[in-house]
């Protein structure tokens, strides 16, 4: 749906390799990760919910809370704050915490006097990333072994990666009434459930190789976006609120490794499209492909042998 590109600039010290898969995705432990891997928080059955006692599993993502507290054996110091995003919190979703990682990011085991031990208040209609302690603490839980110094750089990929993700399905989104309106209600991670679309071109590129990459996704995620209905005949709608009436929709983001660039940094492809869970979307759909046939057939496409989706970098 169009390009998006600039570059990053990582710190010498982080291996400039493609994320391997969100590791709190891998049911199994992999070999060591890449330093500059996905986002390490389950992002399973995010629907909505309050945050778990402690010891409780959350019912938001059927995990536990991840504290601030550093893990055993940890020897460097991890920031404890997190950023806020871009994304809108849909109203629906305010019981599960300001958390653009579903999980119930909790400061209450940060260590005692620490001036970061109480991160600021995120606002309460956006989501907020993980700080890279409680990032660091996912990956340890599921039994990664990544060098401490790369956990900063991990979170800021991961952090950029879901901006860009929330651009695409903008984009989508505003060619509606009340698009421009849209939140993130819920989301989940779905690494091992490969969709129909890449499915399509991995077996495409098995036959035509000069056309088609077969390249796997490293991670999927399906977002759930709530689009404010108007409240009357004249289109109005009425201020966010538990209140506002809306529909659901479902996007499906796969997520694609791309050659570093030219310096080394690394380069991702995120193919985002409404799921086809109604004749609207495969409308839309089928209108957005013939669109960009139409572009190819022009010389305005984008490159043959690359996976779908739109290239994208961080900004310097």
């Amino acid at each position: 749906m169009g390009q998006a590109a600039s570059t990053p600039a990582p710190p010498p010290s982080v291996p400039q390799q493609p994320p391997a898969g969100c590791p709190m995705h891998v049911e199994t432990p992999p070999p060591l990760p890449a330093a500059v891997g996905g986002c390490p928080v389950d992002h399973s059955s995010m629907k909505g919910g309050r945050p778990a006692p402690k010891g409780e599993l959350n019912p938001v993502n059927n995990m536990p809370e991840l504290a601030q507290a550093p893990s055993p054996g940890q020897k460097m110091f991890l920031p404890l704050e997190r950023t806020i995003s871009s994304i809108p919190r849909a109203s629906s979703a305010s019981g599960a915490g300001p958390s653009a990682c579903p999980v119930a990011h909790t400061s209450a085991n940060a260590p005692e006097g620490s001036a970061s031990a109480a991160p600021a208040a995120a606002k309460e209609e956006q989501w907020e990333y993980p700080s890279p302690q409680q990032f660091y603490n996912a990956l340890v839980r599921k039994g990664w072994e990544t060098p401490e110094e790369s956990v900063e750089m991990m979170v800021n990929i991961h952090n950029w990666i879901n901006e860009e993700a929330w651009t695409q399905v903008r984009k989508w989104e505003e060619k509606h009434d009340g698009g421009d309106r849209s939140m993130l209600a819920s989301f989940s991670g779905r690494p091992q459930d490969i969709s129909p679309k890449a499915r399509y071109h991995m077996w495409m590129g098995k036959f035509f190789p000069n056309t088609y990459a077969s390249i796997k996704p490293f991670d999927r995620h399906d977002w759930v976006i709530h689009r404010p209905s108007p409240v009357s005949s004249d289109k109005s709608y009425t201020a966010a609120s538990p209140n506002q009436p809306y529909t659901s929709h479902r996007y499906v983001i796969d997520y694609y490794s791309l050659p570093d660039d030219s310096d080394g940094n690394p380069v991702f492809s995120l193919d985002v499209r409404p799921a086809v869970d109604d004749f609207a979307a495969v409308r839309e759909r089928v209108a957005e492909w013939w669109k960009v046939k139409k572009e190819s057939w022009g010389g305005a496409g984008g490159s043959d042998h690359l996976p779908p989706g739109v290239r994208v970098q961080e900004e310097k």
